[in-house]
């Protein structure tokens, strides 16, 4: 808590320097607090180096100054409303940066929707948001329906695995993410042995690995977050169950390997809705000056710190504080080179740049793998 308290002081610092001058808000929401609190600061720093940067550069807006509002989301799809609708009620609220979970994403973009604010999703990643046609939602990284066949090719073509058993947690991510990977499976002839679904905040899997052991299976797939995806390595590791362990882009946070241990977490797999960062030119400037500031890239940094410069572009497009004005800006950005590569969106507001990068553990980190282009 007390990371939090001087991450969101920082954010406040950025609001309180220099004369009393009209505002342009931007919003930011994800789980600050709870157990998926390290992907919400992963983001929220992202955002707030990317907004730093800028200012530094000059006025975002000539006779404005802009502020980074944050609130916790608390992974609840009914806290996100209200968030979404404390957004809203705001006039000088330009546009918000959020949701980290889809199930929170999914009920929050009908409120900006409504309100004709601006939404733009780092990490929300569940095809059927965009599918909704609210034109106030953008989002910058690939979509399940590209993560989970490219998880499945990649299991049964690299891994030789095609027996396979999926776990998810039931949300609007996890549930998205596996049915797609489930559908990848059998188009490529691979066998389902079965298909679980695990609550949220769930603590003892040796039931269902105990059940899972004794189908023999080549792979274990969990589509899920983090804090459920460790306790499933490390039972799965106790139980001495010998499949091959793969996740999503929830699995992505150094978290996982301390909470799962290092043992247990050696050789796991998992996507990422983009490539390797660290890899990428352009991104080496972010990458710097994240790890001077905040210490290692979080999972999630670069998504946050890429949508608030899109933001900011919008907003200085725009050239006044309008709504309505910054959302018409976005439907004209064509060809934006960023630190995750060049971004055109479609109709549905998701972005052409489709990645997804393969990690493995390796010696307690993160190392990369490979990438797929779609």
């Amino acid at each position: 808590m007390r990371q939090l308290a001087w991450l969101l002081a920082g954010v406040l610092w950025l609001t309180s320097c220099g004369p009393r001058e009209p505002v342009v808000k931007i919003g930011f929401a994800g789980p600050l607090t709870g157990d998926q609190a390290a992907h919400g600061l992963d983001l929220l720093r992202g955002a707030q180096l990317a907004l730093e940067e800028a200012q530094r550069q000059g006025p975002i807006l000539p006779g404005h100054r802009v502020e980074l509002v944050a609130m916790d989301d608390q992974r609840s799809p009914t806290q996100a409303v209200s968030v979404a609708k404390k957004f809203v009620a705001d006039p000088d609220v330009m546009a918000v940066i959020g949701h980290l979970n889809s199930s929170c994403t999914m009920p929050a973009s009908a409120v900006y929707h409504t309100a004709r604010l601006l939404e733009l999703s780092p990490v929300s990643s569940n095809p059927q948001i965009s599918r909704q046609g609210f034109e106030t939602f953008y989002r910058i990284c690939a979509t399940d329906d590209v993560q989970g066949p490219a998880a499945a090719q990649f299991l049964m073509d690299q891994l030789q695995a095609r027996r396979i058993f999926l776990i998810d947690d039931m949300t609007t991510y996890g549930r998205g993410l596996a049915n797609e990977f489930a559908r990848a499976v059998q188009e490529h002839r691979g066998q389902l042995l079965g298909h679980e679904g695990i609550p949220q905040g769930e603590k003892d899997f040796a039931p269902l690995l105990t059940k899972i052991k004794s189908l023999a299976p080549e792979a274990i797939y969990f589509a899920g977050m983090y804090p459920e995806g460790a306790l499933l390595i490390k039972q799965r590791y106790e139980l001495q169950v010998p499949a091959i362990f793969m996740g999503g882009d929830g699995l992505f946070e150094e978290a996982l390997v301390q909470l799962a241990t290092p043992q247990a977490a050696e050789g796991v797999y998992l996507t990422t809705l983009g490539g390797d960062i660290a890899g990428v030119p352009a991104a080496q400037g972010f990458v710097r000056a994240y790890e001077a500031k905040y210490g290692a890239v979080g999972a999630y940094s670069a998504y946050a710190y890429e949508a608030m410069n899109i933001v900011l572009w919008a907003i200085k497009t725009a050239g006044q504080k309008d709504r309505a004005a910054v959302l018409a800006a976005m439907k004209h950005l064509k060809e934006y080179s960023g630190i995750l590569g060049v971004h055109t969106f479609n109709e549905q507001g998701d972005t052409r740049n489709r990645i997804i990068g393969i990690f493995t553990v390796r010696n307690g980190r993160f190392t990369f793998v490979t990438q797929v282009v779609k």
